[in-house]
């Protein structure tokens, strides 16, 4: 879990710290607070059969068309703040908590295989009522968004994939890591969360000094359910079932990648790009793993070209 704190924010909540004695969790917790806000969006959350989901949505709705954020492996509906700050004003914005993340349901004995989680976004998003939706997906996020699309081509408008997993043809640095017994990706000590946050990105945002030290510990207490996730997804389908899943998507795609990234090698792109048959890509300069993170401005202007192409828009009959 990566969220950004802009320096002005950091001052304010400091002095509110030493001035009114707030510890590190409430430090968190406003700054937290404040980010949804200035971005234009308020927490929600829904019971779906025996799933409780949280997620945050337009504090003022408006008639936009529907975009909906799905994150990546040990993230959370927070990471997309940044790039979702950009398209509110415009957009109905849903940044949902998969199952096993962030403030939803994180039962040991789910299953969290890639196939399962597409079928918990679906009842998820009937649940809210939402057909005909953008969706856009980073790393384990996109390789959901990826199979959903498949799965579910007359609910998909669009799909946008980030940095998406579920193809590694070409090695990265976790990769590597992996091999030599190491998950970088799994929080369980002191001083992993600042490991986790070098791999993971390239333009790393300012952080203040008491939120890594939250992050980290939040991180450490979900250990158990990330290790069951992480097993399930290297459990899920063969590569080849999902580059037959990739062939057979029917809605436009635009693939975005960074090219720095160090856990899933940008080069993978030539695979989507080779098996979706309505997709585009374009590679981010100097960016890592987390786009949305690392540049959301750039990435909102992205994602709102797409939404607004002839492509898209003939989909949906405008």
């Amino acid at each position: 879990m990566i969220h950004r704190f802009p320096s002005a924010l950091a001052a304010i909540v400091c002095c509110f710290v030493l001035l009114a004695g707030c510890s590190r969790q409430e430090f968190f917790d406003n700054a937290i607070a404040w980010e949804r806000d200035s971005a234009g969006l308020s927490p929600h959350e829904i019971t779906v059969g025996d799933l409780h989901i949280s997620y945050l949505s337009n504090s003022e709705a408006n008639n936009g068309e529907i975009l909906v954020m799905v994150h990546g492996f040990a993230a959370d509906k927070d990471n997309w703040v940044r790039m979702a700050g950009e398209l509110t004003g415009q957009y109905q914005v849903y940044a949902i908590d998969l199952p096993g993340h962030g403030d939803s349901s994180k039962e040991l004995d789910r299953d969290y295989q890639l196939q399962s989680q597409v079928s918990y976004l679906h009842r998820i998003l009937r649940a809210l009522e939402l057909n005909h939706v953008n969706l856009i997906g980073n790393s384990m996020g996109g390789a959901i968004t990826a199979l959903y699309a498949a799965r579910y081509p007359d609910t998909i408008q669009s799909a946008t994939l980030l940095n998406p997993a579920g193809v590694f043809r070409y090695e990265s640095e976790l990769n590597i890591q992996l091999e030599e017994g190491n998950n970088p990706l799994i929080v369980s000590q002191p001083g992993d969360m600042k490991r986790l946050v070098e791999l993971a990105l390239e333009q790393q945002p300012f952080v203040p000094w008491p939120i890594y030290g939250v992050m980290e510990e939040r991180a450490i207490a979900k250990r158990d359910v990330n290790e069951r996730i992480f097993q399930a997804l290297t459990d899920s389908a063969s590569e080849d079932t999902f580059t037959e899943a990739l062939a057979s998507i029917s809605a436009p795609v635009l693939v975005i990648w960074g090219k720095q990234d160090r856990v899933i090698n940008y080069r993978n792109v030539e695979v989507f790009e080779q098996y979706i048959p309505n997709a585009r890509a374009i590679i981010l300069e100097e960016i890592g793993h987390a786009p949305m993170i690392e540049t959301p401005e750039r990435s909102a202007t992205l994602v709102r070209a797409f939404v607004e192409s002839d492509d898209v828009r003939s989909r949906s009959g405008q």
